[in-house]
């Protein structure tokens, strides 16, 4: 049964000439170690597909290849291979590959897709990375905390609103182009918040 994609052929076709017998040994070795796996174009580059999930996908740059497993993160990997971090997110699992010297044995990489194919069979699903919360810092003008503070109402509805809200009004205060305005504004946006009103509180379906 033919599982080879024809847009992969023209992917290989418009690489860069070092990559392209990377790319075709690399198509040919997957096949060989899975011959169901199917290929597919995924976020316009090569992928292969084993029972439904990603087995694994290869990629061409200007001055360096690359290629990763799905499920990487869990594969076992005595001899170090793997590229970990930030490296594998922009490198694939095996790093810059500029020549087929920088592979891994026929067998190493061959065990590595065997490995995969088991965890599919097995049902085993990649649990996505989570990345860090960021912590988000509002700074709040100090005019803005002076009328607050004279104001316990608006101060109450300000420290109870989520960070959006609080930015909204430090946005529009921020903005003003005069200190005139800038104050009619700080004037306005108290009397709102005592009266546990959000910046665009006009435009709430009622």
């Amino acid at each position: 049964m033919n599982h080879t994609d024809p847009r992969i052929d023209n992917y290989i076709i418009k690489s860069a000439d070092f990559a392209v017998p990377i790319l075709i040994y690399l198509r040919e070795l997957v096949h060989a170690s899975c011959p169901e796996a199917k290929e597919t174009m995924k976020w316009s580059f090569p992928h292969f597909e084993y029972k439904g999930s990603i087995l694994c996908s290869m990629a061409s740059f200007k001055h360096h290849c690359a290629f990763g497993f799905w499920y990487g993160s869990l594969l076992t990997d005595p001899h170090k291979f793997l590229a970990s971090g930030e490296e594998r997110n922009s490198m694939g699992n095996l790093g810059k590959i500029k020549s087929l010297s920088d592979l891994p044995t026929d067998e190493q990489l061959a065990a590595f897709i065997t490995e995969v194919m088991q965890l599919i069979d097995a049902g085993i699903k990649v649990k996505k990375e989570e990345k860090p919360k960021e912590v988000k810092e509002l700074i709040v003008p100090a005019y803005m905390y002076d009328a607050l503070s004279e104001n316990p109402e608006a101060l109450q509805t300000f420290e109870n609103f989520s960070y959006s809200q609080k930015k909204e009004y430090v946005e529009w205060l921020e903005e003003a182009k005069t200190e005139a305005t800038r104050n009619k504004r700080l004037a306005t946006a108290m009397e709102w918040l005592a009266e546990g009103k959000i910046r665009n509180w006009k435009y709430l379906r009622n």
